[in-house]
């Protein structure tokens, strides 16, 4: 079964919002085995709507729709449903009586004729009952396509993918099942590792897929399992898994996407009762916002000291003016040092610092734009390592945070 996502809203199209309702709806189709062969935003224009559905029709199996179901005139959503399917307006008892209720009841206020008018649908809808907002969804059947048109806010729209959509649809259609497995590998690029698997991936059954998911300083490798016999399927990718964490096993910190590296070293160091700081310079604190953005890194993250600037780096850290000047603030010694100190400030079992010219300009430093040291300090030793990250600047600093925390995920490890 096939399905294709549309979002209606100009404001989606001149940037003024992200669209995250088709996202939400994708994952929600792909756990029941519907697949999402398309996703597309239009403008809220009667024309566009309409050609939009005509390319639709009998193409894929289910069409779902989100916006322009609003009560002001430029939602234009349910009119244009009535010209697709040569309908007409009527009004929804139970939909007015809940609009009512809401804005009489809750609200304090008078129902105006506008709000009395969300509870207009089509005569030939089955109407999605919204109960947490006012406008209703819509599902409609032509030939071999359905058609359901939700609202857009993103928590109307959850509610009745959760309540009403998903439930229909897994009643009345039989579909295959669709299973992922994600695995987490931080170091290595993507071409490094498809080099290192490409016997294991030639030899996948011809029921799975790979999939390769970079982003700087990590690759996410998405398994995908189709067919009709659940058990088979699981049995497949739990295999290939094992297989997978032979040939890579240094590479690998984590499964599926609720296991980002600062996860997994969180439940490390919480595991081997082990505390965390930091001392950040070209990295800005983004590496403590990561460590600190799991519930419970209280327990083993004791803090961090941004020393952006140079004199913070004396004034706060301590680093000695003399090794500055003699070595500069984007060297080894000074990343050093950083460390050091804030392990000693903050009484912790590791630590991590780094420094760096992120761009455009170098900064206090002659080193050259991309530089980055970084000094990862454990129970036994000190790790120092020199990259350069390139450009542009955003690159530089992301791909510095993920190898502070894939260096200090492989030296807790060995503790």
């Amino acid at each position: 079964m096939t399905a294709s996502i549309v979002t209606i809203g100009d404001e989606i199209l001149i940037g003024q919002i992200i669209d995250t309702n088709s996202s939400y709806i994708a994952k929600a189709l792909d756990k029941i085995g519907i697949e999402t062969t398309e996703m597309l935003s239009i403008s809220d224009k009667e024309e566009y709507i309409l050609s939009t559905f005509k390319k639709l029709q009998n193409k894929v199996n289910l069409v779902i729709i989100t916006g322009g179901l609003g009560p002001t005139k430029d939602d234009v959503t349910k009119k244009t449903f009535c010209t697709y399917f040569q309908d007409t307006l009527v009004s929804n008892e139970e939909v007015l009586f809940h609009v009512t209720e809401l804005i009489e009841g809750i609200y304090k206020r008078p129902i105006s004729q506008i709000n009395k008018d969300q509870a207009l649908v089509p005569s030939k809808a089955k109407v999605l009952f919204n109960k947490v907002g006012t406008a209703p969804g819509m599902w409609m059947e032509k030939e071999n396509t359905i058609f359901i048109s939700l609202p857009g806010v993103p928590y109307e729209m959850k509610y009745l993918v959760n309540e009403e959509i998903i439930p229909a649809l897994v009643q009345r259609f039989e579909r295959p099942y669709i299973l992922h497995k994600t695995i987490m590998t931080y170091g290595k690029g993507e071409s490094l590792l498809a080099e290192e698997i490409e016997d294991w991936e030639n030899n996948l059954p011809s029921f799975v897929k790979l999939a390769y998911l970079p982003s700087p300083g990590r690759v996410r490798l998405r398994l995908t399992a189709r067919g009709k016999n659940e058990q088979i399927l699981k049995e497949a990718i739990e295999i290939e898994v094992g297989k997978l964490q032979k040939l890579i096993p240094n590479d690998i910190v984590g499964f599926d996407d609720d296991e980002p590296i600062e996860r997994v070293v969180g439940m490390l160091l919480n595991e081997k009762k082990f505390t965390l700081s930091t001392a950040e310079s070209c990295t800005g604190g983004k590496i403590a916002q990561l460590i600190t953005s799991i519930p419970g890194a209280s327990n083993y993250f004791k803090g961090s000291m941004v020393t952006y600037a140079t004199e913070a780096k004396i004034n706060l850290l301590g680093v000695s003016p003399d090794l500055i000047e003699k070595y500069s603030v984007v060297s080894k010694e000074v990343v050093r040092e950083m460390a050091h100190s804030v392990q000693r400030i903050l009484n912790t079992d590791f630590a991590i610092a780094t420094t760096g010219n992120a761009g455009p300009l170098k900064g206090d430093s002659f080193a050259d734009v991309g530089t980055v040291f970084i000094s990862v300090i454990t129970p036994s030793q000190v790790i120092v390592e020199e990259f350069n990250f390139g450009q542009p600047r955003e690159k530089v600093i992301d791909r510095t945070v993920n190898k502070a925390l894939e260096i200090l995920y492989k030296e807790i490890l060995k503790n």
